[in-house]
């Protein structure tokens, strides 16, 4: 299988309890940690399984069909993102 990397923007909110990290761009994905770096690596492993898992269900949902797969580009905008303290 060929590895590529795509940007994601990932947003954390620093609270009472740590952090809750979420991705912007990917919804339903969150992560809660007492520190900011392990929030960061569980949004990393649970981005991961969430796109492995969404692979697998489509493999499964078009097993055995007529089956086109190739890779999909979408253009976006770069925009200069500000801190807000």
């Amino acid at each position: 299988m060929n590895e590529g990397r795509i940007a994601f923007t990932a947003v954390y909110l620093k609270g009472e309890h740590g952090y809750v990290g979420f991705i912007e761009e990917i919804p339903g994905i969150l992560s809660q940690a007492p520190t900011l770096e392990e929030a960061r690596d569980a949004l990393v492993k649970l981005a991961s399984i969430a796109f492995d898992e969404e692979r697998r269900n489509a493999q499964e949902l078009t097993a055995g069909q007529d089956v086109l797969r190739e890779p999909f580009y979408i253009s976006i905008s770069l925009r200069s993102s500000k801190k807000r303290v």
